[in-house]
């Protein structure tokens, strides 16, 4: 009989799974400057795309893009990927918001976030398209009570209205992102659980394309799952550091982008009189390169950075993000009607500049003031009120 003693059972977490750093602490007022800068580089990408980066032949009246502006526009004609880029982002940044947070904290810091903003910007839309109708020309949103109260909810799409925003349609991507991390969050947001989560979303998503299935697709978000998570993997690798399971998930979920990515080339081929459609592969190059600077900015060595200047720039994106597409281009188009000798590119610097000082004024006005008194009522009102407020129990008739 051999007289070797059996080996102690491993009880520490598995070789893949260890961090290869403590984890970093909790610090939801920091801000990644590079990741910022990401951020506004996004969103000038789909600006570029709905000013000069559209296909439509009559957009800018008497100016034809492609002859107008040819170089321009076909570089802008891959702007629509920022939005891609906005979930990529939106996968690490929304990851670290819920981390440390219950998930009656986290749903108040994405209500006050979003909310107040983007009713200030339904409101200003609405405005303009009152003025328009009462100077005798036909507002190009409909304004009546029914479709602007259901803007407000930001749900227009779910609830068969038009968008009185066109970019509200990403917004309902992200809420269903929000809510599939509350219920991670519910669960307990674990670094071993989130990995998981990660594996198992990616695998149901493919599930329900496989069974084309309508539930699934709302609420599993095939598509875009892909970009989502490999968001959360940088997140990981930023605060616990890069190890090879991270790598894998990452590299899991970047094949199921870039094969699914396809589908979005394809949304955006270009009529064959009007020049040549956007390539996957060049588009999967771009995406890919947006992918290894978001590494550089989070777990790399940009998220070292801390340059106020970016801090400011990404804090103005999403109301830019809101303004730049029904506000920014009337005014634009106004522009070319007042005076049609500038020529295009001044005009469109101009609804881009209105849109930019636009958007300033949200910020301050909106987002450092409303919301933050909006959040501090919020977030008191999670707490029970004390006991000498509480009404007296009375007994049942």
């Amino acid at each position: 009989m051999s007289t070797q003693l059996p080996a102690p059972a491993r009880t520490g977490p598995a070789p893949a799974l260890l961090p290869l750093r403590p984890p970093r602490p909790a610090a939801h007022g920091a801000r990644l400057a590079a990741v910022d800068a990401l951020r506004l580089l996004a969103a000038l990408a789909v600006a570029a795309y709905h000013y000069l980066g559209t296909p439509t032949s009559d957009f800018w009246g008497r100016f034809d893009l492609p002859q107008a502006l040819p170089v321009l526009h076909r570089i802008s004609s891959y702007g629509w990927l920022g939005v891609e880029a906005f979930f990529l982002l939106s996968g690490f940044a929304i990851c670290m918001s819920c981390w440390g947070r219950t998930p009656a904290q986290f749903a108040v810091s994405r209500v006050t976030r979003l909310f107040p903003l983007y009713w200030a910007v339904v409101a200003l839309i609405l405005g303009s398209g009152a003025v328009a109708a009462l100077g005798g020309l036909e507002p190009s949103i409909p304004t009546d009570l029914r479709t602007s109260l259901g803007n407000l909810t930001m749900m227009p799409g779910p609830l068969g209205l038009e968008a009185t925003d066109g970019v509200a349609w990403t917004l309902w991507v992200e809420a269903r992102f929000y809510l599939l991390m509350a219920v991670l969050m519910l669960v307990g947001l674990t670094y071993r659980r989130t990995i998981a989560f990660c594996f198992l979303w990616l695998t149901l998503a493919a599930i329900g394309r496989e069974l084309h299935s309508a539930v699934l697709e709302e609420i599993l978000l095939p598509r875009y799952a892909g970009l989502f998570v490999a968001g959360i993997a940088l997140y990981l690798m930023y605060r616990f550091g890069p190890n090879l399971m991270l790598w894998l998930l990452t590299g899991f979920a970047w094949c199921y982008t870039l094969t699914l990515l396809g589908e979005r080339v394809a949304e955006h081929a270009v009529p064959a009189d009007r020049g040549d459609s956007p390539g996957w592969a060049v588009c999967a190059a771009l995406l890919t390169a947006f992918l290894a600077a978001l590494a550089l900015a989070g777990p790399g060595p940009l998220g070292r950075l801390r340059w106020r200047t970016l801090v400011y720039a990404g804090a103005l994106t999403y109301p830019f993000y809101l303004v730049h597409q029904s506000l920014g281009i009337p005014v634009a188009r106004g522009v070319i009607k007042v005076a049609p000798g500038l020529g295009l590119l001044p005009a469109v610097l101009a609804g881009l500049l209105f849109s930019l000082l636009l958007s300033a004024a949200l910020h301050h006005v909106v987002d450092r003031r409303l919301a933050v008194r909006l959040r501090h009522r919020l977030t008191a009102s999670l707490d029970p009120p004390p006991p000498d407020r509480l009404l007296p129990a009375t007994g049942r008739t």
